[in-house]
């Protein structure tokens, strides 16, 4: 039985149901579904709240251009990001809408206790107004001109408001992010945040009188409380916040709200100065993910470059998706989607790694021990490396996803599993069964073959729950709840019955799979008007180039694919970065001069390509073996990356 361990309430952002939800917002949900499924199985009391925000101008207007109240548009877009979650196995707990009663009257009630307090007060604003995004702006923070978060164009609007004293709470702020720097992570944001509320803190809009379509100022009905009074209070309203504290005693200060960086000003800034004005505790932290790129621009519903994530899963399964999604991106950091990159992570790892892992085992299981799991009885080599790899893998996943590290925390995984399947090759158990002899090795080499299989299907639960039950299935331990304690445990098999099923992952063929998707992209495809706006003419100029090589000279260099472990800056040299960097079974350091492109934390878990056959040399006190690949955008130094396994060489 698992042991207790206290309550963990996380948060997604709540979704504008503007249309349907794309890949980027999936992106997040699934983040947050892996962590509450994580701390569950680990023994925490789990509060999972997500949901949509239904008010404001901009869906009013949507609503009246298809001939529909803004209720029924609003039913209509939630019911579909609500199926997504089914189909996607999102684990939930809550799902809150702006448009309940539940959480109209409670955001009425905040309103009138932070009034009460003097902290609200009716003036009037002028300013430049951004509907898609909902804000006001100044003209001195426009860029140039434009929306600074949407890049679209603004209008001067002039109306009476109702205003929250937000410059009040200014150095508070300050001394939040500069006396608690866990607050607010990855430590860019919280930089960002903090040069943000230095610069000055404006008293904020909190009501609209123009349009209707919100809730209602409960002392003068001819305003709607504005969209982020209204929005970031869904996160204590939901917990039955101020009338029915029941959960909100449980549960509140929430551990983490993820949330993507563009909507962290309002997390990190408004949300704290509110709650500081209600004298409720602070959440502990607010984590502000990167942006899923496709080609070069962030996915957006009103650009219509987005990618469709029930086309993706009907294709390959949701564990396939949630994995690529967790396992590619380094929290914090922007990542760029390609079909390309997907499938080939898909091939690698799933497929190559671990679909192909559980179809030897079984099947030899089935061949050489009439489909029983022996006993182990004959220890050999190979035998405790294995094993102290296999018990110590779920410390190392803690660790990681207590930071948020997704991908290393799967990568660490991903090293149990490849190093059972190089077990087998060295183990060779089909030259074991030629000779009765080596009876008792050979059921040890099953025993420890399904033996790590079962602690891979622990691990994996949170990812990919789907198929660790197929595992398990396979194994003959179906019955069995799954328990993290047991990951730290070997030798808890023996006699159970497996039976080989289907192709956990079949291998993909992957120039068909990218002509399928890209034939099912171009049918929902950016509008021609989009196209045309985002082509630039390129001229055919020749580059500059240095003297021409020989491919004898360039046929020398021995390219390696390699994860990157730690990274830190040079003790000695503030331009210089030392990497350590995990080559197959090597790893070694490297040291790169790149510190003004990258944050060592930003460097974290990215998959390189390494010269690993350069001669060491000495940089300002430390040796550095070998060189890193980057391409140089004109701004900032970029990693060149592959999805290839860890030592392979790259061609």
């Amino acid at each position: 039985m698992t042991e207790k361990k206290g309550k963990y309430y996380i948060t997604t952002p709540i979704y504008y149901p503007s249309s349907n939800l794309h890949i980027g917002h999936t992106y997040c949900t699934v983040m947050a579904d892996a962590m509450a499924r994580f701390k569950r199985l680990c023994g925490y009391d789990v509060h999972f709240l997500t949901g949509t925000d239904e008010h404001g101008q901009k869906l009013q207007e949507a609503a009246e251009k298809n001939g529909m109240t803004p209720q029924a548009y609003v039913d209509n877009v939630v019911e579909g990001i609500k199926e997504l979650w089914k189909t996607m196995e999102i684990s939930y707990d809550d799902f809150i809408r702006t448009t309940e009663p539940r959480h109209k009257e409670r955001v009425q009630k905040i309103f009138m206790k932070i009034y009460e307090k003097g902290d609200i007060y009716k003036g009037e604003y002028e300013g430049m107004y951004c509907t898609p995004c909902e804000s006001f702006w100044t003209e001195s923070q426009l860029a140039n001109g434009n929306c600074p978060d949407c890049g679209r164009p603004v209008e001067k609007a002039k109306e009476e408001a109702y205003f929250f004293r937000l410059s009040k709470y200014q150095q508070r702020l300050i001394d939040l992010f500069e006396n608690t720097p866990e607050f607010l992570q990855p430590e860019s944001r919280r930089n960002e945040m903090l040069s943000f509320v230095k610069q000055g803190l404006e008293d904020l809009c909190i009501s609209r009188s123009t349009f209707n379509w919100g809730i209602p100022v409960p002392i003068d009905e001819k305003h709607v409380i504005y969209v982020w009074l209204d929005a970031l209070s869904n996160y204590i309203t939901a917990l039955g916040y101020p009338d029915d504290p029941e959960l909100y005693d449980k549960y509140w200060p929430a551990d983490v709200h993820l949330v993507g960086k563009e909507i962290v000003r309002f997390h990190s800034v408004i949300w704290p100065a509110m709650l500081m004005a209600m004298d409720v505790p602070l959440p502990k932290q607010v984590l502000g993910h990167g942006w899923l790129l496709l080609e070069g621009g962030k996915m957006s519903k009103s650009k219509g470059n987005v990618v469709d994530p029930v086309k993706l899963i009907e294709r390959y399964g949701i564990d396939s998706l949630k994995y690529f999604l967790l396992r590619e991106y380094t929290f914090g950091q922007d990542g760029v989607y390609t079909n390309e990159v997907m499938l080939n992570r898909m091939n690698y790892d799933l497929a190559n790694d671990l679909g192909n892992l559980v179809s030897r085992t079984v099947s030899m299981i089935e061949k050489y021990c009439e489909g029983i799991v022996p006993e182990s009885k004959v220890d050999g080599e190979h035998d405790d490396e294995l094993k102290a790899i296999a018990v110590g893998a779920a410390a190392k996943v803690e660790a990681n996803m207590d930071k948020f590290s997704f991908n290393i925390a799967l990568e660490e995984i991903w090293v149990l599993i490849r190093r059972t399947n190089k077990y087998i090759d060295e183990t060779s158990p089909w030259v074991l069964a030629k000779d009765p002899k080596n009876k008792e090795r050979l059921d040890t080499v099953m025993h420890n073959l399904a033996e790590c299989l079962r602690i891979v299907s622990v691990l994996v639960t949170p990812f990919m729950h789907t198929t660790s039950k197929e595992i398990r299935k396979q194994l003959g331990i179906w019955f069995a709840d799954v328990e993290w304690q047991d990951a730290f445990t070997f030798d808890m098999m023996a006699g159970e019955k497996v039976k080989k099923g289907n192709a956990i992952f079949p291998r993909l063929d992957i120039e068909k799979e990218l002509a399928e998707l890209e034939a099912m992209t171009e049918s929902a495809a950016v509008s021609q008007e989009d196209k045309a706006e985002s082509s630039v003419e390129m001229e055919n100029k020749p580059l500059e180039l240095k003297p021409e090589i020989e491919f004898g000279d360039f046929d020398k260099i021995d390219f390696r694919v390699g994860t990157i472990l730690e990274a830190e800056k040079h003790p000695n040299a503030d331009k210089l970065l030392v990497f350590k960097i995990k080559m197959g079974t090597e790893i070694r350091q490297v040291i790169s001069g790149v510190a003004e492109s990258f944050k060592p934390e930003e460097a974290v878990g990215r998959q390189v390509v390494v010269v690993a056959n350069l001669k060491p040399r000495a940089l300002r006190g430390l040796e550095s073996k070998g060189m890193l690949l980057f391409a140089d955008n004109g701004d900032r130094c970029e990693f060149v990356t592959t999805t290839a396994p860890d030592g392979e060489i790259v061609s």
